[in-house]
């Protein structure tokens, strides 16, 4: 129910923060998801609304994250944009880490549906951050007349394919299915190891926690540098998995998926490079279609990982993703790197 709208807007509403000023994207998009999620807090909802509702919700987070990636570099520029994305997902990652050990307390203690409206407060907040902290800048324009909503679409596309570095930067975020999908497997793969709950806890963490090390590291670096290490790491996302092939204990596994999240730092810089390297007016839209690329990659990841998982060990199905993550990143960072060489 999350999955399908992240597909749809992805492609079809991030071309909005190309359209409209995109703080004012941003703050709409808030102020629309804090009423939505408040809608889903009323008690008695029936289940059917509350789908809607949550559908609707995910369908606005295309365009607000679309306009965000598109702000970013106009508001900090250079090797600050860089840091700046480091900031921001290293915040997601530490809130995420952070829903994984509190989520599930919270709404024990609090009910469900005061979390869902605590939900709705944060995206208040969000947009008063936004309406009080961030100047207006002018929409970026091209062209005198915009192209209609269809053409724009097909222009992103266009672009994104068209251009050899972006598309193999996006084949290099794309890996990320591979290793995401390992947290899919962390129940079964716990109970395959004789452990429980904390167990799952542990292995959930592992990677988000290495991947914000690996950020703060990876920020502190060079740009060249950066660019450089950007193939290398998206190969050692994967390659450590393959080491759960001889169905390691607790502590060694949760050893290997962290390495694996540290070296999954290495989007920060294929994210930051994909951005830059697309014009500013087409930047919400670009943005979108590698967005919903991503996620995609993700989605057939973790269903494939499952449905593998049902047939053969745990730990075996983890070493199979991570030697077929291995050979993609490797084939990735090749053509990246053929293709930058190419333009220099």
């Amino acid at each position: 129910m999350t999955f399908l709208p992240d597909v749809v807007g992805g492609p079809l509403l991030s071309g909005l923060a190309d359209r409209y000023p995109r703080r004012r994207v941003m703050i709409w998009c808030d102020v629309g998801r804090a009423g939505l999620v408040a809608g889903m807090a009323v008690p008695g909802a029936p289940l059917w609304v509350l789908g809607v509702l949550l559908v609707l919700v995910q369908l606005l987070a295309s365009p607000f994250q679309a306009a965000r990636a598109a702000l970013l570099p106009a508001i900090l520029s250079g090797d600050k944009y860089v840091l700046a994305s480091s900031v921001s997902n290293i915040t997601a990652q530490a809130a995420q880490l952070a829903g994984f050990v509190t989520g599930g307390t919270l709404v024990a203690a609090f009910g469900a549906h005061n979390a869902l409206l605590a939900d709705a407060v944060t995206f208040g907040l969000s947009a008063a951050f936004l309406w009080l902290g961030v100047r207006e800048r002018p929409l970026p324009t091209a062209t005198e007349v915009r192209p209609g909503w269809w053409a724009s679409v097909s222009a992103g596309a266009r672009l994104v394919w068209g251009d050899r570095r972006l598309r193999y930067l996006v084949a290099m975020a794309c890996v990320a299915g591979f290793y995401v999908s390992i947290e899919g497997l962390a129940a079964p793969y716990a109970a395959s190891i004789g452990g429980g709950p904390a167990a799952v806890g542990l292995l959930l963490a592992a990677n988000p926690a290495g991947q914000m090390v690996g950020m703060i590291l990876l920020a502190r670096t060079p740009p060249a540098r950066r660019l450089t290490l950007m193939g290398p790491l998206a190969v050692g996302s994967c390659l450590p998995l393959i080491g759960c092939v001889t169905q390691p204990g607790l502590w060694v596994t949760v050893g290997l998926w962290l390495v694996s999240g540290l070296c999954a730092s290495y989007q920060l810089a294929a994210s930051a490079a994909f951005v830059l390297g697309v014009p500013d007016d087409q930047r919400g839209q670009a943005f979108g279609l590698a967005r919903t690329a991503l996620i995609v990659s993700q989605g057939i990841g973790v269903l494939a990982a499952g449905t593998a998982a049902d047939r053969w060990a745990p730990p075996m199905v983890v070493a199979a993703v991570g030697g077929i993550g291995v050979l993609v990143a490797a084939g990735a960072a090749y053509g990246y790197a053929n293709a930058t060489r190419r333009l220099a």
